[in-house]
Formats: C-alpha cells, structure tokens, sequence
C-alpha cells in the first residue's frame, strides 16, 4: 500500500499537471493585462498565488520522484494506441514531412471546416461538433504534431508559425482554397494568427475560449517559466492526477466521463508526446496581439463558457475591441471546453454561424 506520504506527495502534484493539462489555455491560468484596475489587481493576486503553488508543486513533485519506482508511468506503444484510437489506417496523413492523425468527414464538395484542439488534447474533443456539421459541410480535424496520435515533430519546432505552416500546408494537401476554422485555447491563437495571416484562405473564424493576451507570469516576448522538475511528467503521471486537473476544465465537474479522462491519459502516454507537451510550453512566446486581430477580415464568432476557470469570459472584450467584425456568445454553466461538455447547448450558435440556418 501506498504511505501516507506518498499520497499527500501525489495529491500535492495535481497542482503541477495543471501546467501541461489538456485544454489549458498556456502555462498559467489566463488573466489579460488589459482593462480596468480591478481586473489588473486580481491578476497580480493570481500571480502570487500561483508562483506559492508552483513552489508547492515543486516540493511536491521532488517527493514524487523519490517514489518514482512506484509511480512510473511507462509509454503505452503506439500500436496498441492506433488499436483503440485510429479509425483507418488512411487517417495517418503525411503533410509537409510529417505524419498527422487527421480525420476529414462530410461531403467532399461542401464548404469545409477545420477544427484546431486546445494544449496537449486531440481530434477527439471535436467529435460531437463534427458529427453535428458533418451533413452540410466537409470537417476537417487532425491532431497537432506531438499530440493524439500524431507523432512528435522530427524537427523539434513546435512554435505557432511552424503550426500556422502546418494547417496552410493540410489545406494544399487536401486541395482546400478556403475554409472556416475553428480553434480551442492554444488552438484559438494559431486559428487568428492564421486569418491574420492568410486572409485569403479564410471564409469565418470561431474561437472557442482563445488564448493569446498576456497574463502576469506570462509574459510578451518571453518564454514561461517552466520548473525543470515539471520533466518528472515524463515519467511519472498517474490516472488519477489528470483527472483532477481535466475537472476544472469543466463548468460541471459531474459531465466529466471516466470515458474522457481515459482517453485523454492514453494519448498522452503516447511514444514522444510528454516530452513534445512540455516543448510547445517551452517554446510558447506570446506576441502582443491588437494588430494582428485588427487584420483580420473574416467574420468572428467568440464563444466561452461563463464559468471558464483557464481564460475567463471577460478576455473576450479584448477580442472585440480589437476585431473588425466579431460578435460573442457565451454559456452560463459551461467552462473552457464548451464543445466537449455539452454540444447539445454549444453546437447550434456555431452552426447558425458558419451555414447561415
């Protein structure tokens, strides 16, 4: 049986999960720097709080790797993963020199869709939005170099312009001249740093919770501070741990399924995806965003889920304030992942968006 110590030791370590927990939207809870005073002020106390929990977390996770033995949490191998998680073998697309687990559903005619995940997730967190889309256009989801089942990036690039090129190279690949694109947290960042850049490539933007203001510990230009003991993760990342740190991903905590958790924690025991999840943190730098949002043409859906605890529902008015053509839709009891905790609520605005119903 597992001591006391270790339990309180394991218990403690959620906190550090939360770094590299799928969906988040970056390394420390999202607080944007703009806006009024009281909002400024509750980010600095944000701030403290979590450079008190990171120094937690690392006296934590210090214990942990003591008991490392007990904890190891091995690589599951890729066939066994493709086994339960790959649809067809055909769905390994390569793109660019990279072979990406992509799904493209609907008829091949229709206006498409593509749909970005947020932080270490997958494809898997479009399924019910693609199921509800799939009858008027093509959907498109694939899963980010180093995530799901795609493999991690020989390269070891995992910046957003080498994301950016990612997509752009997909739409060649799959002889798309335009699309929609819709994109969760991280996700949301590289889907408007797309428009910004390849406005003719694109026919409407929904952003879904989207990261990309800074936040005090989060800064611009510079890269987070990732404590070198958060590399334990790659050995060491119990069942239990991810799902406490999913939980608050949702507004209900209850409609998170055992289901989900499982799937969330196969994936990352991936070959190569641990180690890619703390890369694209490591190499993660935030630009001031204004001018860029400001380039874009296309019209913009924001959608947030009112009890988002990653990127509050307040971070959507810097959105607006800097878009051309934007309008937001938000949902009381829904949290930062809308589009897996309850599509029956959060699909329909988006669909009247994108066909016009």
């Amino acid at each position: 049986m597992q001591s006391r110590a270790l339990r309180v030791a394991m218990a403690n370590s959620v906190t550090a999960v939360a770094f590299v927990a799928p969906c988040t939207g970056g390394v420390f809870y999202n607080r944007s720097s703009h806006g009024d005073p009281v909002r400024r002020y509750r980010g600095l106390l944000e701030h403290y709080r979590l450079k008190k929990l990171m120094m937690i977390t690392s006296i934590s996770l210090a214990a942990v790797a003591g008991s490392a033995m007990l904890l190891w949490t091995p690589d599951r191998s890729r066939e066994s993963l493709e086994a339960t998680y790959l649809r067809a073998p055909a769905d390994m697309v390569e793109v660019d020199g990279l072979r990406l687990h992509v799904r493209d559903d609907g008829p091949r005619d229709a206006a498409a869709v593509v749909m970005l995940h947020g932080f270490g997730s997958s494809l898997h967190t479009w399924e019910a939005w693609s199921n509800g889309l799939d009858d008027r256009m093509r959907v498109i989801r694939f899963d980010l170099p180093g995530t799901g089942l795609s493999p991690p990036d020989a390269s070891g690039d995992y910046t957003d312009a080498r994301t950016v090129r990612l997509l752009l190279a997909l739409l060649d690949k799959l002889g798309l001249e335009r699309a929609s694109v819709i994109g969760n947290s991280i996700g949301g960042r590289i889907a408007w740093n797309f428009a910004a850049q390849h406005p003719d490539r694109l026919d409407k933007l929904v952003l879904v919770a989207p990261d990309g203001f800074a936040s005090p510990g989060f800064e611009y230009g510079k890269p987070p501070a990732v404590p070198s003991i958060m590399g334990i993760m790659r050995y060491v990342l119990p069942k239990s741990v991810l799902r406490m740190n999913l939980a608050p991903s949702y507004g209900d905590r209850t409609r998170l399924s055992e289901e989900t958790v499982t799937r969330y924690h196969d994936l990352m025991l991936a070959p190569g995806v641990r180690g890619a999840v703390l890369e694209r943190m490591r190499q993660t730098r935030l630009q001031p965003p204004e001018a860029l949002l400001a380039r874009i043409e296309a019209p913009v859906l924001l959608v947030w889920g009112e009890r988002d605890a990653m990127i509050p529902v307040a971070n959507a008015a810097d959105y607006t304030k800097n878009l051309r053509n934007s309008r937001v839709v938000s949902f009381r009891n829904l949290g930062h992942v809308p589009q897996e905790e309850s599509p029956m609520e959060s699909l329909p605005p988006v669909r009247e968006f994108l066909l016009g119903d």
